[in-house]
């Protein structure tokens, strides 16, 4: 009798396990079949491998903990590898579509995933999703503008605006993207800059080393903004720039967030900061149209556009200039002030590569700043054998393509000498995108964080205050003290 009153508390421990494995693969099933019913037994068949998960939250609660947990790369992991899980003693096996097994034996679960495919369906941000995650798989998406179209969540396309290059069709983003390459990326442009960005280095730098302990990349965030602001709004006053700067943390901090617009969401934070952001630029915008800039005289970004005109004489409203200018002004500080941060720390820490060329590439692939990017199906599209349903959100997940072992060998190792000799084919090193919707401000990115390297690794050293701090991976990877330190003048020799 003793031995059954102990043995009964362990069995029943047993059927609760069992129970909620099979519920939860029934939800996930049932989920799974009610997204992907409309399109027919045979269109079913030929979709990816992958997990729906559970209605409304599908597997947005995975990505989540992935990048919180400081593990970003399990989200995918756990669709491409197995996982093993401790487990009571028993053996259960649960089939659905021929791809999802589950065993439990001995003392360990066992689940085994999908394999290598490239390709694997999932609910992400309200939509049925394709996740896209190897390098040909995402040129093949990212190259083909009939098949596909933008498809970002709703929050990022309400935070940037309708307007923004993120969301227009293909003839727009042309037009609009030819209008402004030439004043941010072209040759004599960057030239330009350039004596503008030098002086603003050296000058942080130098203020940096006096001031004691500094957040580094809150003010290296704040140097690459003020450089910013200068090439879109040359004539912006300090109460302007001060009045963007406030906004912009916030804002970025939704831009990948649920569009959940209720107070202590991260969504209606940065859509409090969009508005505001909205009113200083329309101000400017309103100083400037009723100025009207003389014949000859210096134009910026804002009065590119508003002096923008198509073949039928069609200027831009302010919406769309302000929209504009909202997704430039954010896009071209953020990855600039974070990569700078990083290759800071990495060359530091690793003096043998002080001299080894190709470290701002490296430190693009290793950080994965722009991790993620995301497509709309115009139509049914297969990619490595599998069906994309028309209607259906892509994710191209730049960041496994980087980290991906196959492509980079030790690919969790700074390495910048992996650079020498190589060239990388299309589709495995995507830190700004590919196809027509390349970032159109890469080389000016790459400017910046030249010429900080430049001035900071000759002329001074970083001695952090929490060496092994933890890092957050949203919306950007970064070390959570935002990389307290002291930033110090050494002689050069």
């Amino acid at each position: 009798m003793a031995e059954a009153g102990i043995a009964a508390p362990g069995l029943w421990a047993v059927v609760a396990a069992v129970s909620v494995v099979v519920i939860d693969a029934l939800v996930r099933w049932a989920h799974g079949w009610a997204r992907e019913a409309s399109l027919g037994a045979g269109r079913r068949a030929r979709l990816p491998p992958g997990d729906m998960g559970w209605p409304v939250v599908g597997t947005m609660w995975s990505f989540i903990w992935a990048f919180k947990s400081g593990n970003p790369d399990s989200f995918i992991g756990s669709f491409v590898r197995r996982c093993v899980l401790r487990a009571h003693e028993i053996t259960l096996l649960i089939r659905g579509r021929g791809h999802y097994i589950i065993t439990l034996a001995g003392d360990a679960r066992h689940t085994y995933r999908f394999g290598r495919t490239g390709v694997y369906r999932a609910f992400m941000f309200s939509s049925p999703t394709i996740l896209v995650t190897t390098p040909d798989a995402c040129k093949r998406v990212a190259m083909d503008d009939d098949g596909f179209t933008v498809g970002w969540p709703k929050a990022t396309v309400a935070l940037l605006g309708a307007k923004s290059f993120l969301t227009l069709p293909y003839e727009e983003h042309r037009r609009l993207r030819k209008l402004t390459a030439a004043p941010i990326n072209g040759f004599d442009a960057l030239t330009t800059y350039l004596g503008f960005i030098d002086r603003t280095v050296v000058s942080a730098l130098r203020r940096w080393s006096e001031a004691g302990e500094i957040e580094f990349l809150t003010e290296l965030r704040r140097m690459t903004f003020e450089i910013i602001v200068q090439i879109f709004l040359t004539a912006a006053d300090s109460a302007t720039m001060r009045a963007l700067e406030s906004s912009y943390t916030d804002f970025n901090y939704g831009i990948r967030a649920m569009a959940i617009n209720l107070p202590g969401f991260a969504f209606h934070k940065a859509f409090k900061a969009r508005k505001k952001l909205v009113s200083v630029l329309q101000g400017v915008l309103n100083e400037r149209r009723a100025a009207k800039r003389l014949p000859g005289s210096s134009m910026d970004m804002m009065d590119r556009l508003i002096e923008a005109e198509d073949e039928h004489g069609r200027r831009l409203g302010d919406e769309e200039i302000i929209d504009i200018l909202i997704m430039y002004l954010n896009a071209g500080h953020e990855s600039s002030g974070h990569i700078s941060m990083w290759a800071t720390l990495f060359l530091q820490e690793t003096p043998e590569i002080f001299a080894k060329a190709k470290v701002i590439d490296e430190t693009l692939r290793f950080v994965n700043i722009s991790f993620i990017s995301f497509r709309e199906a115009t139509k049914d599209v297969f990619v490595n054998g599998y069906l994309i349903p028309k209607g259906w959100k892509v994710q191209l997940w730049y960041r496994s393509v980087h980290v991906d072992p196959e492509v980079y060998p030790d690919p969790k190792n700074f390495n910048p000498s992996r650079w020498k000799g190589r060239l990388p084919r299309t589709g495995e090193f995507l830190p700004f995108g590919l196809g027509t919707r390349l970032c159109p401000g890469n080389d000016l990115a790459k400017l910046e964080i030249s010429v900080f390297l430049h001035h900071f690794l000759l002329g001074y050293k970083l001695t952090r205050t929490n060496q092994n701090c933890r890092i957050r991976y949203l919306p950007h990877p970064r070390p959570v003290d935002n990389c307290l330190a002291k930033i110090t003048a050494v002689s050069i020799e």
